[in-house]
Parts: C-alpha cells; structure tokens; sequence
C-alpha cells in the first residue's frame, strides 16, 4: 500500500511527499489508461536525487561506481550448490579482467554478502550499492567462497559509458533458464584454436541439446561450459568423473558462456 500522495502525478517531474509534507521522490513516469494524472505513477528516490544534485553542484557531471563484475541472483538451487544456507548476497558470473574486482582477487562463483558493512541481501542490492560510492574508494567486501566466508579490499573504479557487457549478460540470463531437470546435452572438448580465439584455458563446447528441459531452459549448440560451481572443466572426463559425485536430486551450478556474457545455471541431476 503506498501512502505517499504525489503532487501533480500527471506531471513526470513533480515530487512526492508522504503524510508529514516530506519529499521522498521525484515523479519520472506515470502509467495511465484514460492519459490523464489518473494512474500508476514511478519515483525516483530523493536520496538518489540528492546525491545525483550534490555532484552536479561539486564536479558539474554524475559519476557512478563500479567494480567490474557481472551479476546474477541467487536462487535457492544455487545457494544449496554452493552451501548457502539460503539464498542472499550477489552471485559473481563473470569478472572483467584487470578491473578492480580482478585486481582485488574477487572470482566468479564468489557471491557477495556485505558491501561497505552492509548486508547484501540479493543481487539487486549490490549495484545500487557500488553506483552509490565514490570512485577511488576502498570498500570492504565480505564475500563467500568454497564453503567459507572471507574478508577483501576493493578499490572503486568510475563506471564507464558503454554499457555492453551488462546488456550482454541480461540477454543470456533472459535465454538460460534457471533449473534444470537433468543435463540433455552432448559436448565436446575445445580445440586449441577454439580455447585461443577465446581466451580461456579450459571448457566443453555444447554441440547438441538433447533434452526438453535443457532446450526449454534455452542452452543452445556453442555455449561453452566453463565451470562447475567454482572447478574450472578442463576436460571431458574430468567433467564427467566430477558429475559422478554428485547425488542424484542434488543441484550443481554451471556456469555457461555465450558470446563474452556468462552465467550461472543451477541443474538438479536426474540420473537413472
């Protein structure tokens, strides 16, 4: 139920005020039928709104943080693959090389708890978190990793213009979905040139997608499968011999790559 009353919700750049005559937003959009101020209006938050005005008073121009990761939620499948109790922080898919995750030794298949002492409690938390911060800081990171937690530093980098690596990833997690009943695929080793064109030094290449919940979850021939949970695959037996060990019901995260985007996705294996 939202109490607030906007002022002028028909006007996209009026405020918003709850009951005491307080600005706690600033209008951005309104959802109309009738395409009068009758409707659902969307706010901006007055702490963003502030900090977007403070800097544009000290420095003229909006700077926003970044550290150079990709994200992804944590599902309750994937908190149990990586012994999580439940699913809360941010979970790494993807770490830009030489960015400032890189450089501070954050991984993918880390998943991040607490941002500057404070809990991250989903994926969603954690860009507002970093955007918030100014560039050149150094922020404490508590993060989990192989069954353990573990305290780093990470230096603030300022986010950059070209948004192509998130856009990327948001479109592979809208492909892949995020259970699995069982694997339905058929892969192969990468050759060398495969492994240099790109740039990595283990993988499997999907060259066919058998099962219906494979091709319902989206996995298509020439993903590459880089990792299980946090072991890197390197090779096709190893791949295999590691999905012995794993209990039948029990659910493994893998991590997919498609172009330069990659994710976690969490397979419950169905073995007969």
């Amino acid at each position: 139920i939202q109490v607030d009353t906007p002022i002028n919700p028909g006007n996209s750049g009026g405020p918003v005020v709850n009951m005491n005559g307080e600005v706690v937003g600033i209008n951005s959009q309104i959802y109309t039928r009738s395409g009068g101020s009758m409707g659902l209006s969307f706010a901006i938050p007055i702490d963003v709104a502030t900090q977007v005005t403070e800097q544009l008073r000290t420095s003229g121009k909006v700077t926003r943080g970044r550290i150079g990761v990709t994200i992804q939620e944590l599902t309750r499948e994937l908190a149990e693959s990586f012994g999580l109790s439940k699913p809360v922080g941010a979970l790494i898919s993807s770490v830009e090389k030489n960015g400032p995750a890189d450089k501070a030794g954050i991984e993918a298949s880390d998943v991040i708890l607490k941002f500057d002492g404070k809990p991250v409690n989903s994926s969603s938390d954690l860009p507002r978190m970093v955007a918030a911060t100014k560039p050149g800081s150094k922020v404490a990171v508590e993060l989990w990793r192989k069954g353990g937690s573990r305290q780093i530093t990470v230096e603030i980098a300022e986010m950059p213009e070209d948004g192509k690596l998130a856009r990327a990833a948001k479109k592979l997690a809208d492909d892949v979905g995020e259970a699995i009943l069982r694997l339905g695929i058929a892969v192969s080793e990468l050759s060398k040139e495969q492994l240099q064109e790109l740039q990595i030094s283990g993988g499997l290449l999907v060259e066919e997608v058998k099962g219906p919940a494979a091709r319902a979850a989206g996995l298509q021939h020439g993903d590459v499968l880089l990792a299980i949970g946090n072991i890197p695959i390197r090779s096709l037996n190893q791949f295999n011999e590691i999905l012995k060990q794993v209990a039948k019901g029990r659910n493994v995260a893998l991590l997919v790559r498609r172009g330069e985007a990659a994710i976690y996705v969490a397979i419950r294996l169905d073995e007969k």
